[in-house]
């Protein structure tokens, strides 16, 4: 059995195994979408699943992303500690204003704060302070990593050589090259020792 050793072409003929073996930069995703008819709007995990579907079946599934109106953007109630979270909640500069008021001027959407408005529905706006206090608490400790989203794989990577003491004194040029390594191989791209 034959080992692939660099990287196929992204086309609608490519097995889907390959596809799924491979990585693809976000770019590569939306302009084969583009090319076979199915929007290029979304996240690069939502575009990876469109063309898995395509792929695997020929069908072109279009974004699950609604168009964008300014009248839906707007909550219709002033925002309170007391204010529920939705199951259709969006982190707007709306609500992010908010959190910058009533936590710290600093205040940014991290992956965490993102997960628990997603995880949290039901919950109030006050227990979304609390918890971005607690996740404050907890990157002060010297074990804290700081979560990073699936999709940022290269992020995960760079983390991931750094934390490795083997590595210990290699520079970021080591770990890119690793990176560039890694990404042309078949299989997953987590980093492995």
């Amino acid at each position: 059995m034959e080992v692939k050793t660099t990287r196929p072409e992204l086309t609608k003929d490519l097995p889907i195994k390959d596809f799924t073996d491979f990585y693809w930069l976000k770019t590569e995703l939306q302009q084969f979408c583009r090319e076979n008819n199915m929007s290029p709007s979304g996240s690069k995990m939502e575009l990876s699943k469109r063309i898995e579907v395509f792929l695997t079946t020929g069908e072109t599934q279009q974004s699950k992303i609604p168009s964008k109106r300014r009248s839906s953007s707007k909550t219709k109630a002033p925002l309170t500690l007391d204010t529920v979270i939705g199951g259709n909640h969006r982190c707007s500069q709306e609500v992010r204003a908010f959190f910058k008021e009533a936590i710290y001027p600093t205040f940014h959407f991290s992956t965490y704060i993102q997960n628990y408005f997603k995880e949290n529905i039901g919950k109030t706006y006050r227990d979304v302070v609390k918890a971005w206090h607690e996740e404050e608490k907890r990157k002060k400790q010297p074990s804290y990593q700081k979560e990073i989203a699936p999709q940022f794989e290269y992020n995960r990577f760079i983390r991931d050589f750094f934390n490795n003491p083997q590595n210990k004194g290699k520079s970021r040029d080591d770990a890119i090259a690793a990176w560039k390594h890694l990404k042309l191989q078949p299989g997953s791209n987590q980093y492995r020792s």
